[in-house]
């Protein structure tokens, strides 16, 4: 895989837990060793997940392929219920196999190592699942469960998450139509309305602290969405595997194939649905409703839907337009299910033969390049850690610096000016502290970007931080004499307020289990 980042992602995670920073925002590793702001901005779920693993005993590298296992398991799973609520129990099995046997799927494991991306193909089904059942039964338990399944999706992929939210809202609309239960709309924002909670502590820093970063450079150049289109070839004809990357032009090394078994059947189930159409109403709007999500999001993945791209800025942000191929592949699963459901004379046949072509087809994509026994200490020494230490340093770069670092951040504070000597020196991942001897008025400089809200503390009396600095370090004033000093991240409002409301709704949640368990209890 090329996105080969994750085991100093779970690595900072770990130190950050170990450290008392909870949740973890600023990672010490990373930026070339002076820090920065990563899980502020970016989702930590999956992170979360593997540490559990990790904490029990689990080597990193193990954790994360544990990671990968269960988002593959809990998403079939996932797909299962859907299909299973909308087309019986082997519409169901034909959905979720489609679903985990979809070639871009191997695209996210093999080529791109996308674990977040991966992981939040889980949630789709199950926040469509608890949309239908909470409108058809209207029981509260759906609703929680649509907050827990939004808050998983929010807190695993932010595009997923921009791309996924539309197509909910509108799935949801369509099934308050059909079954004309229009009031329970304001339930039903609500239980969205609980997963953007959850999710708080991570959503409101997203949202407005994203100007403290540079952003810049996740639209230009390379992730410049204009060089990663895909065409009709790609998506509809092309096998072509490979473990490379997203090149400029139809030469890319990976598949973005739909699956041929995969655009066939959606099709096939919307002409049968069409011919059983006074019967299979519901069936009927279902798949042409996704039939449509399908088709739009092949469209913006090829090179036609510019207009589209130029029109809503933000999409840039999406960088590669074959994202939308994780859309198409959750629609085309759950339409396959309804070919099996709809053949009812020939239904197990038609099945049996649906899921042995497409395990035929797609299960080669499957298998990593080659097998290697490497350990923690492999990918976390020598030039490999000088790798992860300095990948994507310009994404999470705090505004304080004008460029990223040369080289990798000394060991210890550095006398800028004067003469001073370092006494002793402690790191933390959001904090630094030490006692440094001053024998002539002197600068001393950090290891560590300057963000909003670190906090310096010399001699126990606040102390003004200056970062007017190329790299944008934190850097202060001593006079003469031994001073210990003390610098951490603190809060700002905004992380406080998402902080509160995620806590507000966890607690939210704890009482509705413990009163239901009391009810049931009772009965």
């Amino acid at each position: 895989m090329h996105d080969d980042m994750q085991p100093i992602r779970l690595l900072q995670i770990d130190k950050c837990l170990r450290d008392n920073q909870i949740p973890c925002r600023w990672v010490p590793d990373l930026g070339y060793g002076y820090g920065y702001p990563m899980y502020l901005y970016y989702p930590p779920l999956v992170y979360y997940v593997m540490e559990i693993f990790h904490l029990l005993g689990f080597s990193l590298l193990a954790s994360i392929k544990i990671e990968f296992i269960l988002a593959s398991v809990f998403s079939g799973l996932a797909m299962f219920l859907l299909g299973r609520a909308l087309w019986g129990n082997l519409g169901g099995l034909v959905s979720a196999v489609f679903y985990v046997y979809a070639p871009y799927r191997a695209t996210d494991v093999y080529s791109r190592g996308a674990v977040g991306e991966f992981t939040a193909l889980v949630f789709l089904p199950l926040i469509f699942w608890a949309i239908l059942e909470f409108v058809r039964q209207k029981k509260t338990k759906y609703l929680i469960f649509l907050g827990l399944s939004y808050a998983g999706l929010l807190l695993t992929h932010n595009i997923t998450s921009l791309i996924f939210t539309p197509v909910a809202v509108l799935w949801g609309f369509l099934l308050l139509w059909h079954y004309h239960r229009w009031k329970v709309l304001p339930k039903l924002a609500l239980g969205a309305l609980l997963g953007v909670g959850l999710a708080g502590f991570f959503i409101l820093p997203v949202i407005f602290e994203k100007s403290l970063v540079h952003v810049e450079s996740m639209t230009a150049g390379y992730f410049n969405y204009l060089a990663h289109f895909t065409s009709l070839r790609q998506l509809f004809f092309s096998t072509h595997w490979g473990y490379g990357s997203s090149e400029f032009g139809p030469n890319d090394d990976f598949t973005f194939a739909i699956g041929i078994f995969h655009w066939l059947f959606a099709l096939l189930a919307i002409i049968i649905a069409l011919w059983h159409w006074k019967k299979e109403k519901f069936s009927l709007y279902t798949l042409v409703f996704l039939g449509i999500v399908g088709l739009l999001s092949a469209f913006m993945t090829h090179q036609r839907s510019t207009f589209i791209w130029k029109r809503i800025s933000f999409l840039a942000y999406l960088q590669f337009p074959w994202r939308f191929l994780v859309m198409v592949l959750f629609a085309f699963s759950v339409m396959a299910g309804a070919v099996a459901s709809f053949l009812r004379k020939y239904s197990i046949l038609v099945a049996v033969l649906m899921l042995l072509g497409v395990l035929m087809l797609n299960v080669y994509y499957f298998q990593p390049a080659k097998w290697m026994m490497i350990a923690d200490q492999d990918k976390l020494t020598g030039a490999e850690w000088e790798k992860q230490i300095t990948a994507s340093i310009f994404d999470y770069l705090p505004k304080s610096a004008k460029a990223p670092p040369g080289e990798k951040a000394p060991e210890q504070p550095e006398v800028i000016e004067g003469e001073a000597e370092v006494l002793n020196y402690e790191k933390g991942t959001d904090w630094q502290k030490g006692k440094i001897k001053v024998t002539e008025a002197a600068k001393i400089r950090l290891p560590l970007f300057y963000f909003p809200n670190f906090n310096l503390l010399v001699d126990n009396k606040k102390t003004k931080i200056d970062y007017q600095n190329d790299l944008g370090l934190v850097t202060f004033n001593l006079d003469q004499g031994e001073h210990d000093f003390y610098v951490k991240l603190k809060r700002t409002p905004i992380r406080w307020l998402g902080d509160v409301v995620t806590l507000s709704s966890l607690l939210f949640v704890g009482g509705w289990l413990i009163n239901e368990k009391r009810k049931s209890k009772k009965t």
